[in-house]
């Protein structure tokens, strides 16, 4: 036997050796699949796996092939494939959720990192929801109450912005990477299907009521529009600059229909106007006239964390901020039952850091919700987070002139313009420039919105690659409900005080907002990176059965309503959950290929 026979026998053994130490079987008859150049899984022996030539092979594709073929190899090659895969690489974002998954657990336990990944992902929901309806809305209303817009231009415009705030900025993030597109169409009709059908049902199976007919043939038919424009950028597969811009003039188009209906209708009947917070007057009806703010649907007192009794003692800068920044209001806390209190619990990081962060403008609160303490020191943090949670830290990172980070700069100049604000403004008198706060809690939660969608976004994507899914059905799964279910509970909460018309209301209002904003207004925004021409890869028939299912049940609610007489019926609501059960079923066995062409 020649030395070099002996040196190779001798590498197998230490090799065998290694595999048997972490777990991994081997055997010299075992054979494992390897894609090639072409993208073709071809088997090889594991006897030749670690051979120089195979190994160079494996680097040499794996660069160039999708992340998806990482399903294909064995266990103990996922890690060495996703670090050296070009497609693997996240675009943005804080976490490397895949690399993270397949790297930082063995393969035996990837099921544990796919359950702590869930739990995260139920978190990121939680805090997209949180920071949407008590941070980011209270102070679109306050912006428009500044602006002493109309009550109709406002429920059509930041109103409507602060009811599709998760899924806009999740729309936004999903379109900023070419893979994860479709990702953003899946939600958008996703959600689009489940707040029709499954919310709409629910709304009816609480209360039974009568359609408004006009805004509701109005919504419908706009929405229709909308959704066959977005069927034609499927089928062409890709999106221009003049498509983009006509998504927004649909939309302004719709605002000015809504207005002028509204004002007309108003005229015949001669009634006043409704309050701000009613985001369609027209809609609403006169039995179903009430302040309901956006996202507020409980109906409840937002003022959750003042005290019963306004005291000296209790206007203190000291007293101030404490009492502004404990999120925990305790005689509520001993009414609630267990449930909520450990919800309330698993809320408190997230409440605590964005009232650390982000100032609230509420006029219907007691000094309009003035703190000077917390607001100073809201300036602070809350630019000073967002510096370093913008494009994921890169711009807070950076140095001028090679010695002084920008999160440093931001610092000083915070500090400054707190101090500025404080010396000169009292604890018992909101200052006249207050709604300038309303402009920064608005801009504050945009940026935080934006990095929690982005990172909803990555986890969701390494979900789609470890589970060998498309994007699309990850969207109207997962994105969808993770961004519908508040809309769910809330519109049936209202529908049960006595308001079905405002619920369904809100069921077709907002969707039409996040379709064309969400694709208009994100395709906008990635053109200059494109050469104005957005490429959207299309996933076949789960695309088709989608945009169909979405069409179909608008057409057949566009019907059957007016053939009832406007009356949404329990029976009809059981049809609509029904159907959405049944569209669930169909996506699901198309995209496992058991129905194809």
């Amino acid at each position: 036997m020649k030395a070099r026979d002996v040196a190779v026998i001798c590498c197998l053994l230490w090799l065998g050796a290694a595999q048997c130490n972490s777990g991994e079987p081997t055997g010299a008859a075992e054979s494992h699949p390897l894609v090639n150049v072409a993208g073709i899984i071809e088997p090889y022996s594991s006897e030749n796996t670690f051979n120089a030539s195979s190994q160079s092979l494996f680097e040499g594709t794996s660069r160039a092939m999708e992340c998806r073929s990482v399903v294909h190899l064995n266990g103990s090659q996922w890690c060495s494939f996703v670090k050296t895969t070009e497609d693997c690489k996240i675009g943005s974002g804080f976490i490397d959720y895949l690399q993270g998954a397949v790297c930082g657990f063995c393969h035996n336990l990837l099921p544990l990192a796919i359950v702590l990944y869930a739990v995260w992902l139920f978190y990121l929901f939680m805090f997209l929801g949180i920071t949407a309806e008590k941070f980011f809305c209270p102070n679109l209303a306050a912006i428009a109450t500044s602006l002493k817009l109309s009550h109709n231009v406002a429920g059509v415009t930041f109103l409507a912005l602060g009811n599709g705030a998760p899924d806009l900025f999740s729309a936004i993030a999903a379109f900023s990477d070419t893979r994860t597109a479709s990702l953003a169409i899946g939600a958008l009709f996703g959600a689009g299907i489940f707040v029709t059908t499954v919310v709409a049902g629910g709304v009816g199976l609480a209360r039974p009521f009568t359609v408004a007919s006009r805004p509701f043939l109005r919504d419908v038919t706009f929405y229709m529009a909308a959704v066959f424009w977005a069927f034609l950028v499927l089928y062409f597969g890709s999106i221009n600059l003049a498509q983009a811009l006509g998504y927004l003039a649909l939309y302004a188009v719709y605002v000015l229909v809504v207005i002028v209906s509204s004002v007309i209708y108003q005229k015949g009947k001669n009634q006043p106007r409704a309050s701000l917070c009613n985001n369609h007057s027209e809609i609403n009806g006169n039995d179903d006239e009430i302040p309901t703010c956006i996202r507020r649907t409980t109906l409840e007192d937002t003022s959750e964390y003042q005290s019963l009794i306004e005291t000296e003692e209790s206007r203190s800068t000291k007293s101030i901020l404490l009492h502004s920044l404990n999120p925990i209001d305790f005689q509520k806390w001993r009414r609630k039952h267990l449930p909520w209190k450990i919800f309330k619990c698993l809320k408190l990081p997230i409440e605590f850091l964005l009232l650390l962060c982000i100032p609230v403008v509420d006029f219907d609160q007691n000094y309009q919700n003035w703190k000077r303490p917390l607001n100073c020191l809201q300036i602070v943090t809350g630019s000073l987070v967002c510096i370093l949670v913008f494009k994921s830290g890169y711009y807070g990172l950076l140095l001028i002139r090679g010695q002084y980070p920008v999160w440093a700069v931001v610092l000083v100049i915070t500090l400054v313009l707190a101090a500025v604000i404080f010396f000169f403004t009292k604890n018992e008198e909101p200052p006249k420039f207050h709604c300038v706060f309303a402009f920064i809690g608005f801009f504050f939660s945009i940026i935080l919105i934006n990095s929690v969608a982005i990172e909803i976004v990555n986890l969701l994507r390494s979900f789609g690659i470890i589970f060998n899914l498309s994007n699309t059905v990850l969207g109207l799964t997962l994105l969808a409900w993770g961004n519908s279910i508040g809309d769910l509970f809330s519109d049936i909460t209202v529908a049960r005080q006595g308001y079905p018309r405002m619920a369904i209301a809100a069921c077709f209002g907002g969707i039409i907002f996040n379709m064309l904003f969400g694709i208009g207004l994100s395709a906008l925004i990635q053109m200059p990176y494109n050469d104005n021409i957005l490429e959207i890869k299309c996933d076949g028939l789960l695309d088709w059965v989608l945009v169909g299912s979405l069409g179909f049940s608008l057409v057949m609610s566009f019907i059957l309503i007016p053939l009832q007489g406007f009356k949404f019926t329990r029976l009809y609501s059981i049809i609509l959950v029904s159907y959405y059960v049944i569209f669930v079923i169909i996506a699901l066995l198309t995209e496992a290929e058991i129905i194809h062409i």
